[in-house]
């Protein structure tokens, strides 16, 4: 095996490694409690009831 393609794999593996990473960052970010999303469920639904405005 050529050494381009160990340090391009090598790349690689890092690469996806660093998406791994982050992506667990960012959903640990975006972890919500049960009752902020009731709360955001509540809001979404009553936007939903609520006829659009008609802005002349």
């Amino acid at each position: 095996m050529r050494w381009w393609k160990v340090i391009g794999v090598a790349g690689f593996v890092g690469v996806a490694a660093t998406g791994v990473v982050l992506a667990r960052a960012e959903r640990r970010r975006r972890a919500y409690t049960p009752e902020q999303i009731r709360e955001r469920l509540r809001e979404r639904h009553a936007q939903a009831l609520t006829p659009p405005s008609t802005a002349d």
